[in-house]
């Protein structure tokens, strides 16, 4: 609890700071790493049942669900980029520990200097120490931290830095309720690829709530993302006014309405199945559509389904994610349990 709070004033200060994509360090931080939560849109809600993924994202998701299991969760994107993530649920005498390691390995390249003559290939990847801890205040109260060191290579460049997660939840005693709240990514880049050229991390506070069914296994979830930036939208520097075929005026580019902005803050999420062994689940990221689609066949872009088969002894998850026409991701989790766990 003390180290939390001595973390307050490095988590004020970097939000004043905060930008959203394209001009900060390390994007890859609010990647989705596990299946189960690419499903969902890339967002951790308020009452997980899948702690070893969920944690990751907001550590005071951490519960007893995933004490003594190992989870493996591997992606596969185009050109031969791939992903995945590893994590397994410690529990201490006071709380919850969760070590774990994220990659992405971009694949070969072919290098040329500044001749264009062929020179050796090269390769590039990015990765995440991870180590999460929760603390259960009490019976319906947990909060959380999850220092991590970030590192990323391209060819002989490098470029380091050190980021932490704050969450805390509540969770109401019919454990039907959820609320929960996340400020991700809070910390520094501490080398830059070019000298004397740092920059600030994705910072992204969010906020979740959850609602179970009391007789259906169905839950859903609102997540509202990005609250410390009110715009997030995106205008394309390299858009010129256009002209009208039929009056000849000209079309002016104009920023988004106000009503745009506040729904780019929002995502959604359906699960059906409950604590049975067969679940389903349905993301819609309304900001990743807006960025992705193809305005004229947009498409499914910014839905993301999933399915979760739970066994005996282990649990097999699949995400799949729409980007846009031209893209979409396929992850697979592997969730095992080895040995046997202390029970609460």
């Amino acid at each position: 609890m003390k180290l939390i709070l001595l973390f307050i004033p490095l988590l004020l200060s970097q939000v004043l700071l905060a930008q959203t994509g394209g001009k900060t360090a390390f994007p890859f931080l609010n990647n989705a790493f596990s299946a189960s939560i690419a499903s969902l849109g890339g967002f951790s809600n308020a009452t997980s049942d899948d702690a070893n993924n969920s944690g990751i994202i907001n550590p005071s998701l951490i519960n007893t669900n995933g004490t003594g299991i190992y989870s493996i969760n591997q992606g596969i994107l185009a050109s031969g980029i791939n992903y995945g993530q590893f994590a397994t649920l410690l529990k201490l005498k006071k709380g919850y520990l969760l070590p774990n390691i994220r990659y992405i390995h971009y694949g070969k390249f072919n290098g040329y200097d500044e001749n264009g003559v062929a020179t050796n290939n090269f390769t590039a990847f990015d990765y995440i120490l991870g180590l999460s801890y929760c603390y259960p205040v009490n019976k319906v109260i947990s909060i959380g931290i999850s220092p991590n060191i970030i590192g990323s290579q391209l060819e002989t460049y490098n470029s380091f830095g050190i980021s932490t997660n704050f969450g805390a939840t509540f969770t109401h005693p019919n454990e039907l309720l959820g609320l929960s709240i996340v400020a991700k990514n809070i910390g520094y880049q501490l080398k830059s690829y070019v000298p004397k050229n740092k920059s600030s991390l994705p910072i992204d506070i969010q906020a979740a709530i959850s609602y179970k069914l009391k007789h259906a296994p169905f839950k859903f979830s609102l997540i509202a993302h990005h609250l410390n930036t009110w715009d997030i939208t995106y205008l394309d520097p390299t858009i010129k006014p256009r002209i009208d075929g039929l009056t000849g005026d000209t079309i002016t580019i104009t920023g988004a309405s106000f009503g745009e902005k506040l729904a780019r803050h929002f995502a959604y999420q359906v699960e059906l199945g409950g604590k049975g062994n067969v679940n389903f689940s349905l993301g819609f990221n309304y900001n990743r559509r807006q960025e992705l689609k193809l305005e004229q066949r947009p498409g499914m872009s910014g839905f993301s389904l999933g399915l979760g088969l739970k066994f005996k002894k282990f649990k097999l998850d699949y995400g799949f994610v729409i980007y846009s026409k031209a893209g979409f991701s396929n992850t697979i989790g592997l969730s095992a349990k080895l040995g046997k766990s202390k029970k609460k």
